[in-house]
């Protein structure tokens, strides 16, 4: 029998409960009253200062980094350089970094007073970096941002004093070119956006009319439609990026929480039937969220544009829901609990001291292409204002200025947590044509393993975050903007007349997907079918799927502590010929030694072994030095690639892989 990582000895419990905030010295025992010890591996998973409150770790580690900025700039200027990237170069790629400049800024005046020996140094500053960017490229979040530090400053008293933060001149440039027509259409539709920006085109309209540059009729008729969006394409109140493809990610659980903290924001006052509505979405995100609570302040974890922001739209929704009252008192406690982890980990784990830097792009990591480095003076300013912002709605409730519940009672709280969930996205009306989106949760301990079956539409089918697949923070990931088949099958046919030859895999068109749990709960089993897969490369490919039927499938995935087994069929509907069949498994796991038959062991990592039956061949790569093995947060491993060569495919295959995990275990906030 495998021995858990969590055994310790009575002494060391002891010694550990002391240094996290409970228990009594060794040899006392414990009285009632007092908390049970919190094992080792759950306090190495966490960052170290968890149990600190969250404005602390703000105000001493999160503010001096945006000063530290804030000179490097002022004395630089249009000139600026991080890490070699010129930030404000024509080329740089950054469409917002004016309006994150201004709104990262901002704090710096805001949480000074006019006796702080650098109130004038900061005041005179921003005054002339809002000069000297003026002209600098600016465009819809960026728009958003600006418009925001705006409001802020004039709330503040900042823009009508007689020593403005902002020149005259530049204001009055500011009034013509912050403006959501920039990329809103007459009739309010986007131009060629996805729909998270009726957010941002909403908050727009909404903060000219509060700084008395129009009326507020965009900002309203904006608010209802992004509303009217998800009554349409959210069948269960849940956004979809795009106009009912099925792409239901990061933003799907997010966007509610930043259209409330903007209403939260604008002081906006709207229809009781419409803030009912706002805040069920807002309350299911939230439900969405409490599945994936753990220590170690990890957020999402599939899909696009993760990285730090993968963590922080945890916090943004929980402080919205908090202040918004869509949270029970207990519930209250242990989101300012989480989110206090996110800044924590920000700060211990996403911002680099040796650089000076947050870093998303180095040292193994990597990010999609719309965030890559080019960004960074404004990804380091962004992400600090997620966390300064929020921090503020946790002190209006008298939070952030307190630490938070004790890593005993957090996770005695995550125990009560169910251990199986099946999140609907759309879909689930058993029409032929309909397809079913969902995000299904299975927890084993302290471990969330994610599964999500989505469509990851134009752009993002064919690349790996947007998988049906299981994904775990520093065990299961996808790799942003790549393709290589992780954990599922990539069909190329021979046929070459048509240049690039044809590949299929089995994404984008899943329906009658079920789950069962067994009476324990231990055992999760999920099945789906596939009416067709999704041609990925050759004739007919393209940015959207391509519904080739050539091939239909039945998959069914088996979750049980430190297992997880998934067994698909494939049928063709003829003799198809075939120049080969794919499949990866990048791990970070390491040591990997084989036992014959296609059977493989880790000496390292959470991974201990991994199987595959179907497929002819495997073999087994180092990829660590191999970027396209980079994930979010930090670099793969291993990689076993199995396959078989040219055939004709004319009757069903099975094709079948189980991984096996240490158990029980808990996600840390880097791969080990």
């Amino acid at each position: 029998m495998r021995k858990s990582k969590f055994v310790l000895t009575a002494v060391s419990a002891a010694l550990l409960a002391i240094a996290c905030g409970g228990g009594t010295p060794p040899g006392a025992g414990h009285p009632p009253g007092t908390e049970l010890p919190v094992d080792p591996a759950v306090l190495a998973a966490q960052p170290k200062a968890s149990n600190t409150p969250m404005d602390e770790i703000v105000t001493r580690q999160l503010l001096p980094t945006i000063e530290h900025l804030f000179d490097q700039v002022r004395a630089q200027g249009l000139d600026t350089e991080l890490q070699g990237v010129k930030v404000f170069a024509p080329n740089s790629g950054d469409k917002f970094l004016p309006g994150k400049v201004a709104i990262g800024f901002s704090y710096l005046l805001l949480n000074a007073s006019p006796s702080d020996a650098r109130y004038q140094t900061y005041l005179d500053g921003y005054r002339a970096i809002s000069d000297m960017t003026i002209d600098v490229t600016n465009e819809t979040w960026g728009i958003y941002y600006y418009l925001s530090a705006l409001w802020k400053l004039k709330k503040a008293g900042y823009l009508d004093s007689e020593n403005p933060a902002v020149s005259a001149a530049t204001l009055d440039k500011l009034k013509t070119r912050l403006d959501w027509r920039t990329f809103v259409n007459p009739d309010y539709s986007l131009i060629n956006l996805p729909t998270n920006y009726y957010g941002v085109a909403f908050s727009v309209a909404r903060l000219r009319y509060l700084l008395g540059w129009e009326g507020p009729e965009a900002s309203e008729a904006l608010l209802q439609k992004m509303i009217n969006h998800y009554k349409t394409f959210s069948a269960f109140g849940f956004s979809d990026e795009t106009d009912g493809s099925g792409r239901f990610d990061r933003y799907s659980i997010l966007l509610i929480g930043e259209i409330m903290q903007r209403l939260i924001e604008t002081d906006m006052q709207v229809a009781p039937e419409d803030l009912a509505a706002l805040k069920g979405w807002l309350r299911q995100s939230v439900d969405v969220i409490k599945l994936r609570l753990n220590p170690a302040g990890n957020g999402i974890d599939y899909g696009r544009s993760l990285s730090a922001y993968a963590d922080t739209s945890f916090a943004e929704v929980l402080s919205a829901a908090a202040h918004m009252n869509v949270l029970t008192a207990e519930e209250k406690d242990i989101a300012y609990a989480f989110a206090t982890r996110i800044t924590a980990k920000y700060a211990e784990f996403w911002y680099d001291a040796e650089t000076g830097s947050l870093n998303m792009w180095d040292k193994g990591r990597r990010t999609d292409g719309y965030r890559g480095k080019a960004r960074i003076l404004g990804e380091n300013l962004s992400l600090s204002h997620q966390l300064l912002y929020t921090n503020n709605l946790w002190k209006l409730s008298g939070h952030a200025q307190k630490p938070p519940v004790s890593t005993r009672a957090f996770i005695d709280y995550l125990d009560t947590l169910p251990r199986t969930a099946l999140t609907r996205f759309a879909g689930f009306d058993g029409q032929p044509a309909t397809y079913d989106r969902s995000l299904v949760t299975y927890r084993d301990g302290l471990r969330i393993i994610s599964l999500p079956v989505v469509n990851g539409a134009a752009t993002y089918h064919r690349t790996n975050p947007y998988f049906a697949i299981p994904y775990s923070y520093n065990m299961l990931s996808g790799v942003a903007d790549t393709q290589w088949p992780q954990l599922q099958p990539m069909f190329t046919l021979a046929d070459t007349s048509t240049g690039t030859p044809q590949a299929l895999i089995p994404a984008a068109y899943q329906k009658n997907l079920r789950t069962q749990e067994s009476a324990d709960g231990k055992v999760l089993r999920v099945s789906y079918e596939q009416d067709a897969m999704d041609r990925v490369t050759g004739t007919g490919s393209g940015s959207s799927p391509f519904k080739d039927k050539r091939i239909t499938s039945t998959t069914t995935y088996t979750f049980e502590p430190g297992q997880i087994t998934r067994e698909d069929t494939y049928t063709p509907d003829g003799a198809l010929s075939l120049s080969k069949i794919e499949m990866e498994f990048g791990s970070f796991s390491d040591g990997v030694s084989t036992s014959g038959d296609k059977r493989f062991s880790y000496a390292s990592g959470d991974v201990y072994a991994f199987e595959v039956e179907g497929l002819r061949d495997c073999t087994v790569a180092d990829v660590r030095g191999d970027a396209n093995y980079n994930t979010p947060g930090g670099a793969l491993k291993t990689s076993i690639r199995c396959s078989t060569p040219a055939q004709t495919f004319s009757t069903p295959l099975t094709i079948k892989w189980m991984l096996k995990y240490h158990s029980p275990g808990v996600a840390s906030l880097a791969p080990h």
